[in-house]
Order: C-alpha cells, then sequence, then structure tokens
C-alpha cells in the first residue's frame, strides 16, 4: 500500500506536511487569531430560531446572492464591482491558483506571510517564490520584489494586508508599486481588515489587475468558514467557473446572513479586542526580555531573548494557554511566539505568566 502510494502520489505532496491545528481541549486558545467572544444569550436564541426555518434537504442557492449582497454592502465593495464567496479565503486562494496556472507559471508573495499561498501553489503544481521582508519591521523589500517579479513574472501576487504573522500594514505607497510591477493579478488579502482602518477596497476598479480578498473568520464567525472575493467582473467570471457546485452551505448563508443583520455586535466585540490590544501591547513592552511589534491585526508578534521560546512556549502551555510558536518556521521569526489577543481575563492570564516567567 505505502509502496503504491509514493508511485502515485506526486512527490512534490509527498514532500509536504499536512496543516497542523494544535489541540487547545481545557486550554486558554491564543493561538489562531479567533474572536474570543461568544453570542449574547438573547442573540443566540434568535438565532437558533432562524435555523428551525431551514430545509436542509434541499440544496443551498448555488451564488448564495442574497449573504453575497450583504457582504458587498457590509464590506464596503465598490457597485461595479463583482462579487464571489468561497469556503473560507483557503478555497478562493485555490480558485484563484487553478484558474491562471499552468506550465512555467508561478505566484509570488512576501515571507514570513500565510503558509497556504505557498502549500496551494504546490497543490495546483504551479512554481512558488517569497521574497523575504525587511527584517527589522517586516516592511516591503521593495528592491527585493522588483527583482523577483522582473525574474519570473508571476501570474499571481499575493500580499495580506495587515500581514499574518508579523501584524504590519504595508506601506500603501509599496503596494501600489507592486500593482504597477506586477505583470499579473495582485490580490490584496484583508482578512485583519476589522483590526485596521486602512484597505484597498476603495481603490478596486482603479488598477486593471487588483482583487481584494476579505473573510468573516476573524469578524468571530470563524466556524462557518466563508470568505469572499471582491474585483472587477471580468476576472470573477472567469474564476467563478472554477467554484465547486453549492459551496456555500444552506447553514453557512442563514447564519452568516443572520450575523450580518446583528453586525453592530460584531463591531463591539472588535472594538473590545483592539483596546485589548492596545492594553496588551504596553504590557508587553514593559517586560524585560521581550520585544514586541507594532500590530493592526488581532495578534502580537513578539520575540524572546535568544533561546527562550521554546521553553517559553513551554512554560505557557503548561500552566494551560496555547499561543503559537513560530520559532522554527522562517529565518525571520527566530525566538518569535504569535499572541491572538483574547478576553480580558485570558490576556490577563496570559500577562501574569510571562510576568513570572524565569527562563
Amino acid at each position: 500500500m505505502e509502496q503504491l502510494a509514493r508511485h502515485w502520489i506526486r512527490p512534490e505532496i509527498q514532500e509536504l506536511s499536512a496543516y497542523h491545528v494544535a489541540d487547545a481541549s481545557g486550554l486558554i486558545k491564543l493561538d489562531a487569531m479567533e474572536n474570543p467572544y461568544t453570542w449574547p444569550e438573547d442573540l443566540r436564541r434568535e438565532w437558533l430560531s432562524a435555523l428551525r426555518k431551514v430545509d436542509v434537504n434541499r440544496y443551498p442557492d448555488p451564488q448564495a446572492r442574497a449573504l453575497a449582497e450583504q457582504l458587498r454592502q457590509t464590506m464596503g465593495v465598490p457597485a461595479d464591482m463583482a462579487v464571489l464567496l468561497g469556503n473560507g479565503s483557503d478555497e478562493i486562494i485555490q480558485m484563484l491558483a487553478m484558474a491562471v496556472g499552468g506550465s512555467g507559471r508561478g505566484i509570488l508573495s512576501v515571507e514570513p506571510g500565510f503558509v497556504m499561498y505557498r502549500m496551494i501553489a504546490i497543490w495546483c503544481g504551479m512554481d512558488y517564490v517569497g521574497v523575504p521582508l525587511n527584517a527589522d519591521d517586516f516592511s516591503l523589500d521593495m528592491p527585493a520584489l522588483r527583482k523577483a517579479i522582473e525574474e519570473t513574472a508571476p501570474a499571481l501576487i499575493f500580499l495580506a494586508c495587515p500581514n499574518n504573522p508579523t501584524g504590519n500594514q504595508f506601506a500603501e505607497t509599496d503596494v501600489l508599486d507592486v500593482l504597477e510591477m506586477a505583470p499579473g493579478l495582485v490580490v490584496v488579502d484583508e482578512a485583519y481588515a476589522p483590526f485596521t482602518d486602512t484597505s484597498f477596497m476603495p481603490r478596486l476598479g482603479q488598477h486593471d489587475n487588483l482583487l481584494v480578498m476579505r473573510t468573516v473568520s476573524k469578524l468571530g464567525l470563524a466556524g462557518l468558514r466563508l470568505g469572499m472575493l471582491a474585483g472587477p467582473p471580468a476576472w470573477l467570471e472567469q474564476i467563478d467557473k472554477l467554484r465547486m457546485p453549492y459551496n456555500i452551505n444552506v447553514l453557512t448563508q442563514t447564519t452568516a446572513s443572520f450575523a450580518l443583520e446583528h453586525h453592530q455586535v460584531l463591531d463591539e466585540q472588535t472594538a473590545d479586542i483592539r483596546r485589548e490590544r492596545t492594553r496588551m501591547r504596553a504590557a508587553l513592552e514593559a517586560m524585560t526580555g521581550l520585544r514586541v511589534w507594532p500590530s493592526q491585526a488581532n495578534f502580537l508578534l513578539v520575540r524572546t531573548d535568544p533561546g527562550q521560546a521554546r521553553i517559553l512556549f513551554d512554560h505557557l502551555l503548561d500552566n494551560g494557554v496555547l499561543v503559537k510558536k513560530l520559532h522554527g518556521s522562517h529565518p525571520l521569526l527566530e525566538d518569535c511566539l504569535r499572541f491572538t489577543v483574547g478576553k480580558p481575563e485570558e490576556n490577563d492570564r496570559l500577562l501574569k505568566l510571562l510576568g513570572s516567567f524565569r527562563g
């Protein structure tokens, strides 16, 4: 069996590791950039009442038209732009890669960045180029980007704004320069849009090769797996041909629509997270042995003293707090951990453990 699998599975797939999700059972979960808040009980009851009216024996609206229109309004998509929904942003990334893929075509992004850009490029048999960010502040290394774009002519460029796992927003002028340099599509991934005041959504239509990707995961709906791509109809009409039929199930459509009707609850939670981010950063900056970077996302990237990241990660885990260990994942992330911003009491527990740590 193993020999047969090795014969037929593509070599580049055999070399990959499956996307790993840590078991957070019984732990304070600060590793996955989730909104830590559930819905108020009265809203939960109203939601369950809405679900009772859903018939699951029928296929859902294949285009999720009502939900797409709600997302268009909520996320400020320009009126003349098209919208396409995916089963999370991951499916949209995959559709994009499949649409422009082919012999000798590649995807370019920056590193450290979202690992799925590279993984999906490999899945789709495309070349992948990762251009390192500037080491000190994780800004775009524009000379290196220009050189890589000129040498590889990528069909598709992904820029996460703000960036994961660094949390910073790339300079707008730099992103505009990338749009001018790129021979193909540039997708600005705005997964963390709720936590920043900068967006390229209003620029759609001003650049022929610009698309903007969003998700509701960080907004507080990670369990729904719902992503959105916005851009010129000429692009999205072609990409839509690669969308699996009925990819947004009826329960997701109903729940997401209900949540957007009550978006003020999500907005209040987002505001709470932004305030906690400010408080946490100030507390972390006051600690000896930690460097914390500015963030416009719902997490904070920190660097420990040399050799201490693994020890600190284990200390937190042993005391019931799960964070993300980035040490070893990329040379620019040596001795780094990532802390998702949780509820105040969760953040207090993290800060207390950090304060008591003696490596």
